[in-house]
Formats: C-alpha cells, sequence, structure tokens
C-alpha cells in the first residue's frame, strides 16, 4: 500500500495543485474500505465519497453538482464546499470544507465517469464481478434495504452500459485474503502481467 501510495504521490497534479484520484467499481466491491486504507497510507488525504453527493433523486445524475462545488474550485487551488446528502434523513446538510491537498481520493461508483476522467491524475478500478459485489452489498446493509438495492442494482446497470468506467481505469484492484494486488489496467501503459506494487502482512499489497 505504501509502494502505491509512493507512486501517487509522484505523479503530476491533474485537478490544480491536487492529484486527483478515482476509485471506482461496482457497489459493494469494497471502495470505501480499500479508499480508507490507501488514505492512511497517504499520510491521511482526504477521501470524497460519492455516496455523499449522490440522492435517492439523484443516483448517478450528479455531474453537475459536483463539477460545480468541488471538482471547479480545486482546479483554481480553492477550497471546495459541498453538502452531504444524509440518506436517512433525505436531504442535503450543511456545507463541508474540502481543502486543496497534494493528494485527494474520491470513491464511489461512478468516480470514473467521462466527465471526471479529465481531472484524475489516475482512476482505480475494484475489480469484482457486479453479482458477487451486490451480493456482498445486500448482505451488508440487509433485508430492510432490499428496495433500495433493487432499484440501484437497476440504475447501476444502465449507469455503466452508458458510460464504463473500467475501460479506462489505470490499475485494477484485488484483494486478497490479506491486502490487495494492484495491477495495470486496460488504459495503463504497463505491461498486462506486471504487479505494480506487493509487500508482505496484512496492511501490504499480495
Amino acid at each position: 500500500m505504501h509502494d502505491l501510495a509512493t507512486r501517487l504521490r509522484r505523479l503530476p497534479p491533474s485537478c490544480g495543485p491536487v492529484r486527483l484520484i478515482g476509485v471506482d467499481g461496482h457497489a459493494g466491491s469494497g471502495k470505501s474500505t480499500f479508499a480508507g486504507q490507501l488514505s492512511r497510507a497517504l499520510g491521511d488525504a482526504p477521501v470524497l465519497h460519492l455516496d455523499d453527493i449522490a440522492s435517492h433523486d439523484e443516483l448517478f445524475e450528479w455531474t453537475g453538482r459536483l463539477l460545480t462545488q468541488v471538482i471547479e474550485p480545486l482546479a483554481h487551488g480553492e477550497t471546495a464546499h459541498y453538502a452531504p446528502y444524509d440518506w436517512v434523513a433525505r436531504h442535503f446538510a450543511e456545507p463541508l470544507a474540502l481543502p486543496p491537498a497534494p493528494v485527494i481520493l474520491i470513491e464511489g461508483v461512478g468516480a470514473g465517469r467521462r466527465a471526471l476522467r479529465p481531472y484524475l491524475a489516475r482512476l482505480l478500478w475494484m475489480e469484482l464481478a457486479h453479482e458477487e459485489s451486490w451480493t456482498r452489498g445486500r448482505s451488508r446493509d440487509g433485508e430492510e434495504q432490499r428496495e433500495f438495492w433493487d432499484g440501484w442494482v437497476r440504475a447501476e446497470r444502465r449507469h455503466f452500459a452508458d458510460d464504463p468506467s473500467r475501460p479506462f481505469a489505470d490499475l485494477l484492484v484485488r484483494q486478497c485474503r490479506e491486502g490487495y494486488q494492484v495491477v495495470p489496467g486496460p488504459a495503463g501503459t504497463v505491461g498486462p502481467d506486471q504487479i505494480i506494487t506487493h509487500g508482505d502482512g496484512s496492511s501490504a499489497m499480495c
């Protein structure tokens, strides 16, 4: 993980002074957990969760709001302010500040959409099949969220059919029994069989 963090720090800025790193994948594929570990390896780099940007009414139609509230201010070296969505109360909360940082992670389904890719220094894709990801997500959220998940799956299928992310991923992230394996993605420039980073122990790449 620290090897990957080092490589990301060395990238040129992609959004104003920020190296914006996208972590995309199907719902339930482990994006939040991976992004949290990568954030710590980066010295507690800020993580923007797209669950805070989406809403019940706009599961995927939030591009304009993200660009206006987050991307455009960061691109000008300014502090972004975005209103996180409260999924229980069903309304947007008071705005949160997101100052520019050397590296900012943006994680969530759709982090690699075409409108955001020009601002990303790297796009990472969690390599887990959609059916397994959705099964994990349903199990995590319980029976009370079954109706929501039925609607989500339909919306996610439509999103990725119209605006796929994986073909543009620089790196593919595979969760192992201990740690993660990171290999070049479809958009990567390194040979397809070369493992980018690896290590030993539960917090390292495997």
